[in-house]
């Protein structure tokens, strides 16, 4: 059995996944405090290093790469040099990018100021506004012809204005004329979660289920009853709720759901998990895999990049590494846990 589950991450191998949403760049600054600045009771970093990262939908496409998956990322950039290297990580990650200009705004990037391993300050840099029309057509006129090559779409909401009313009218029908429906995964931003209707799998993280109902998630006992909310609210297919130190909650429909316990060994930054776990479970359900095994994987796979700092990556040959060195997680109907 643990030799069949291993070898259902090369099926990962080679499956096409279309990503659509904001793309960021992560800027971080490493450095050391030594002093209290006397213009301001502030820290004074000294700067060791700084590198960049693909964040937001970019860490989508990275992740689905590193796996060994074909991602086509479509978004938007700025015309600067953030810009360029962002495109220029993205090639070297081997992801296949349609990035529009976004006008006169800036690529959207955040500065984190890091010392002694604690963040001190995050700057942001962003343009805030939603696509306009010219825009949308511009995306769909380059990946209308290609949808039917595509079985999963990802949208990658981080509320910096590609997934907006304009995208989701001119997606929904392309997607019914396909013969075969590509599955629309989301992960999610609250505000916008009207734009998710009808959606085939939802990914909030707890506080963001919660936000999305208006009822807050506090222990197990409220994932069930937030959960069905949210399916009946949003008239979802599934649902993953990401639960942090307590694992995951599956709906596969709304009267049935699992709960999925935690996996990580050590946690030192749960930056960009998220983005892990929606890359690795887009791979797994176009690979044809189970919903409830394509959830355990990426449920590994986001135990080994919460060990690592900042927004991370997994690779077919980590992720094996973490399913062979533990146990396949027993599963619980949430209604035994005194939901």
């Amino acid at each position: 059995m643990q030799q069949n589950r291993l070898k259902s991450v090369d099926t990962l191998s080679g499956q096409p996944i279309l990503i659509l949403g904001d793309v960021m760049l992560d800027h971080y600054i490493v450095g050391t405090v030594e002093r209290i600045s006397p213009e301001a009771p502030v820290p004074v970093v000294k700067v060791n290093s700084q590198y960049h990262r693909l964040g937001g939908a970019g860490n989508v496409a990275k992740n689905i790469a590193a796996l060994g998956g074909r991602p086509l990322l479509v978004g938007c950039v700025g015309q600067d040099p953030d810009g360029d290297i962002l495109s220029a990580l993205l090639a070297e990650s081997g992801v296949e990018s349609l990035l529009i200009p976004q006008g006169m705004g800036p690529t959207t990037r955040k500065t984190r100021i890091v010392a002694h391993n604690q963040q001190v300050v995050r700057v942001d840099f962003e343009n805030g506004g939603t696509l306009d029309l010219g825009q949308v057509e511009q995306m769909f006129a380059a990946i209308g012809p290609r949808l039917g090559d595509f079985k999963v779409i990802i949208l990658s909401d981080y509320g910096k204005g590609v997934i907006c009313q304009a995208l989701m009218d001119r997606l929904r029908p392309l997607v019914a004329a396909q013969g075969k429906k590509p599955l629309i995964l989301v992960d999610p931003k609250p505000s916008q979660a009207g734009l998710y209707q009808g959606a085939d799998l939802l990914t909030p993280n707890a506080k963001e289920a919660g936000e999305c109902v208006g009822q807050p998630i506090r222990s197990l006992a409220d994932v069930l009853p937030v959960g069905q909310k949210l399916m009946d609210a949003l008239q979802l297919r599934h649902l993953l709720i990401t639960l942090g130190k307590d694992g995951m909650a599956l709906f596969e429909s709304r009267d049935q759901a699992w709960h999925i316990p935690t996996l990580a060994q050590k946690v030192f930054d749960v930056t960009g998990a998220g983005d892990t776990v929606i890359a690795t479970l887009g791979l797994a359900l176009a690979a044809g895999l189970p919903l409830l095994e394509s959830c355990i994987l990426s449920n590994f796979a986001a135990g080994v990049v919460v060990g690592e700092v900042g927004a991370a990556s997994v690779t077919q040959a980590e992720l094996k590494a973490a399913m062979a060195s533990g146990d396949w997680p027993a599963t619980t109907p949430l209604t035994a846990l005194g939901a």
